[in-house]
């Protein structure tokens, strides 16, 4: 039979890494899906490599034919490069749909490109999803969470097949709808943020075993193993442990110590810097995190400061390994509660309507963000956070109270022996600015009305006063 013939659930666009896994999982779920790529031969060679799942995939030689082969409505998955690229396939695949039609970009997409065309297509009658797709590669391929925004009614057309395709957590399904328009995808940057600042939390527990105590790979790759069994059990910290346990198969060597140690980036941690400032809000350990990939690429400088300020009378690094399990617990939980208000005051300046407990529960498996504290997370979110903060939920102000006494000995002994914690650092700070009843915001304020006549809040009452130091 002709594939023209055949109608199939879904289709997709973009047989790169990503788009041909996520379209195996989805044939091996039981849904026949079209597949197409601008480049014939990549869905050649795909079709040649799929196996016994190649009878659930039909190939697609233009846009037009992968159209034709869908049913009515017609939904359609894209899997290709952010930006430019999407809008490109977008108009190829337009004067094919008809109304009531859907379009899912599942890339890495900035949420502000996702509501700009959901805004246009919506005019047009085609439905447009933005889904965050979390979990690499593997994921992709056997289940990942996924983070959809959109029409909600549009959604339950296609709510089985994604719920088919995620992670399952303890049976559930690691796949949610966040809200209208680039909700999705604002949850799925929110992720990739949380994701930077655990990395360089974990990097910085290695620097400090490393440069510190003059720890080896595998030692140190042992201990990240040993955490992985207890309130630290997390996807990052397990992998961890075995990047920094595994050979070099050429020398011989900790394959750790032969990779350049400059950290590339592909946006999603910035794009949640950027937003949160605009939101008014400030991720101060997922700032740090994106600060420091951008510090690690000046590799030349950082050789040169090593010679210019080298220093032979820096104590050695003492604390033991609970205290540093200990401050990496509590650092990890405030990069969370930043993550979480930022989520919260996006669905309140977008009118999304979010709840805050599915975030948390859709990154139980499948993501890269993954963690046994998130399970928990859920349950204090769904219980009422006191002032919206994860921190001052009883459950976890209890562990950060001893907690960040680790954590505060670990950046005063880093600070004491050279050693950078960028993200420790910048999580202490915000748990001790968070504890602080009255701040020093007030000299602020004091000199902006001394400068710019800005006007002030008295203590005593009212607003818009100004300060005696003359017009």
């Amino acid at each position: 039979m002709a594939h023209e013939t055949v109608h199939a659930r879904i289709g997709l666009v973009g047989l790169g890494v990503m788009g041909a896994n996520l379209a195996l999982n989805i044939a091996e779920n039981g849904f026949p899906i079209a597949v197409y790529n601008r480049t014939g031969s990549v869905t050649d060679d795909f079709m040649a490599s799929a196996g016994d799942l190649a009878p659930a995939l039909l190939p697609a030689k233009t846009p037009q034919d992968l159209v034709a082969s869908l049913q009515s409505p017609r939904a359609i998955i894209i899997m290709v490069q952010a930006g430019g690229p999407v809008d490109a396939v977008i108009e190829t695949l337009r004067p094919h749909l008809e109304e009531g039609d859907m379009i899912i970009d599942a890339g890495n997409a900035n949420f502000h490109d996702t509501r700009r065309r959901e805004a246009a297509l919506r005019e047009t009658g085609i439905r447009f999803f933005g889904m965050g797709v979390s979990g690499g590669e593997e994921g992709a391929r056997h289940g990942p969470s996924i983070m959809v925004g959109g029409d909600p009614a549009a959604f339950e057309a296609i709510r089985d097949i994604i719920e088919a395709i995620s992670a399952k957590f303890k049976g559930t399904p690691c796949a949610t709808h966040f809200g209208p328009d680039g909700a999705g995808h604002f949850v799925k940057t929110v992720h990739n943020g949380i994701e930077y600042a655990d990395m360089q939390m974990i990097a910085e527990v290695y620097g400090l075993l490393r440069d510190g105590q003059d720890r080896d790979a595998p030692g140190i790759g042992a201990l990240f193993e040993s955490w992985d069994k207890g309130p630290l059990s997390s996807y990052l910290v397990e992998i961890t442990g075995k990047v920094l346990q595994a050979t070099d198969p050429e020398t011989g060597r900790p394959m750790v110590e032969m990779i350049v140690d400059s950290a590339g980036q592909k946006g999603t941690g910035r794009w949640t810097a950027i937003e949160a400032i605009t939101l008014g809000q400030s991720p101060s350990t997922i700032e740090a995190a994106v600060a420091a990939r951008a510090w690690s690429a000046a590799k030349p400088a950082r050789i040169d400061g090593a010679a210019l300020f080298a220093s032979t009378d820096a104590p050695a690094f003492t604390l033991s390994d609970d205290t540093l399990e200990q401050a990496l617990l509590a650092a990890k939980i405030i990069a969370y509660d930043q993550g979480f208000s930022l989520l919260a005051a996006a669905s309140e300046a977008f009118d999304w309507d979010m709840d805050l407990a599915d975030c948390a529960e859709v990154w139980r498996a499948g993501c890269i963000i993954r963690s046994t504290m998130l399970d928990e997370m859920a349950a204090a979110i769904r219980e009422g956070l006191p002032h919206g903060q994860l921190i001052f939920a009883p459950r976890f102000a209890a562990r950060l109270e001893t907690a960040t006494t680790a954590l505060r000995r670990v950046v005063a002994e880093a600070a004491l022996t050279g050693l950078p914690v960028p993200a420790f650092s910048a999580a202490l700070a915000y748990f001790d600015t968070m504890r602080q009843a009255r701040g020093t915001a007030d000299v602020i304020q004091a000199q902006r009305d001394f400068f710019g006549a800005h006007g002030f809040a008295r203590t005593d009452g009212g607003v818009g006063h100004h300060g005696p130091w003359g017009a």
